[in-house]
């Protein structure tokens, strides 16, 4: 063991396992260290992995050998008494499937293995005393995703240094299958509120056109996130992402005494009880804003704004985007003028477009507002982007390259347009008869409405280049809208 040397980290052909060197003080009585130095270690690259569970192995003699076990947790390995020399296998689906990396381990040495990395070692002294931090519990259910493989495949060619037919093993070790049989470890599940709103139906068309596994979706009927009664049915520890694209939308109902209730419990207080289990859980939370937490006076917002939300709606959805921004593994995307499958304007604009051109309708002409700007986002785009957000690359089955946390704006590409202009497209690209679609201001349009009307913001063009810098390109709104309009 070598006494008082630097703390540092070294990484290894493994992505995520870290061996850890630790400085360690001795003398004529013994010796001292810091096992486990969060804020050390995390400055370091140490994942703030939340550790919930200490557990110590005791090996009697020399050559006991315990795995290859790929378990649904974090940990971080050290050892207390004697020696050593471990085995790790990335068991996670991936090109680094099967990748093995061998060391030895003393109390001055450490190392971290992310999840679904199979875990082995051998005592090579009497009396080993091995210690490990888990950051999950163990549970029935967590038992049933764990992933083994032989210690013996040769495919792995560990060379342990104590012949495995001189060793203790158990005789569960010895039957678990060689690499050529084992299924990778599944990751983390995926949860998706909302699941019947526009883009939750975008998202659930890209889970399945894609082959993706491991996602559950969940609408107020199966799970109301709103609720702080209904966190109790989930083991949160089996979760990875949730995508929320659960929100109330009515923007003009929310200015009644019972909306404005609704709208702060679902776009609020619902948000701030995901983002809660999601910090607990270290699980990553995808929360979908709106360009309405904006005033509009500004011609285009980036994402370093400040609030300044209008009326009802837009304050419930800025007091959700302040809840998810305290959660350390967040991603806000901010959109603008959502279409999808489902309820929206180009749906309306269409149907009007078809009474007009119908001569029996008696419907002559539409008046459409022209004193709003922006560009709309179409829910597939949204739907990439989130994926994208989240890692999924080149058709990947599995996040591989996550984007930075943090709050993103996107809509489509292409020149600001109000809402006469796209009214106007889709008169024509469904019957040529633009020319009956009129422009008024807002408060014309208004005038004679029955009920609370919400006010707008007048500019809600979003500034797209945080995203682009991540590498997505967002789709050019016009051709999305040709592409909208031909599936109607």
């Amino acid at each position: 063991m070598e006494f008082e040397k630097d703390l540092r980290v070294t990484e290894t052909g493994i992505p995520g396992l870290l061996v850890f060197d630790l400085p360690v003080h001795g003398d004529g009585r013994g010796w001292f260290k810091e096992n486990w130095q969060r804020a050390k270690m995390t400055a370091l690259g140490l994942p703030d992995f939340g550790p919930v569970q200490n557990n110590i192995s005791f090996n009697a003699t020399r050559g006991v050998t315990r795995g290859i076990h790929a378990e649904p947790w974090d940990k971080f390995i050290s050892v207390a008494a004697g020696g050593i020399f471990g085995a790790w296998v990335d068991l996670r689906p991936g090109e680094g499937f099967g990748r093995v990396y061998t060391t030895r381990l003393d109390p001055s040495r450490a190392i971290f293995v992310p999840r679904g990395v199979g875990n082995s070692f051998q005592a090579l002294e009497d009396g080993t005393v091995y210690t490990y931090l888990v950051n999950a519990h163990w549970s029935l259910e967590q038992k049933r995703t764990y992933t083994f493989v032989n210690l013996a495949d040769p495919d792995l060619g560990i060379d342990w240094p104590i012949p495995l037919d001189e060793c203790e093993l158990s005789e569960a070790d010895r039957r678990h299958p060689m690499l050529g049989d084992v299924r990778p470890m599944a990751p983390r599940r995926t949860l998706v509120t909302g699941c019947k709103g526009q883009l939750g139906r975008a998202v659930r068309e890209y889970v399945e056109a894609h082959g993706l596994e491991g996602f559950e979706f969940n609408d107020i009927d199966g799970f109301d996130f709103s609720d702080p009664g209904q966190y109790e049915r989930f083991d949160w520890s089996l979760y990875g992402t949730i995508i929320n694209c659960g929100a109330y939308t009515a923007v003009d109902k929310a200015e009644t005494p019972e909306g404005r209730v609704a709208a702060w419990k679902a776009n609020a207080q619902g948000p701030s009880l995901l983002a809660r289990v999601c910090a607990e859980h270290h699980v990553t939370l995808v929360h979908v804003s709106s360009d309405y937490v904006f005033d509009g006076t500004r011609g285009v917002h980036d994402e370093s704004e400040p609030f300044s939300p209008l009326g009802v709606y837009g304050q419930s959805k800025a007091a959700g985007d302040l809840a998810v921004a305290g959660c350390p593994r967040h991603y806000i995307l901010r959109s603008s003028w959502v279409i999808g499958d489902g309820r929206n304007f180009v749906r309306t604009m269409k149907a009007l477009s078809d009474r007009v051109a119908d001569p029996d309708d008696g419907l002559d002409r539409v008046t459409v507002v022209d004193d709003q700007v922006g560009r709309p986002t179409f829910t597939t785009d949204m739907a990439r982007a989130v994926f994208h957000l989240l890692g999924y690359r080149d058709g990947a089955p599995w996040p591989v390259e996550p984007a930075p946390y943090g709050t993103y704006n996107l809509s489509g590409e292409g020149e600001a347009v109000s809402w006469y202009g796209i009214a106007r497209r889709v008169f024509d690209l469904a019957n040529g008869n633009g020319d009956k679609v009129i422009p008024v201001s807002t408060v014309e349009y208004y005038a004679n409405a029955n009920g609370p009307v919400s006010p707008r913001p007048a500019h809600s063009t979003l500034d797209l280049t945080r995203i682009e810098n991540t590498g997505y390109m967002p789709a050019d709104w016009e051709d999305s809208l040709n592409a909208y309009m031909s599936t109607l």
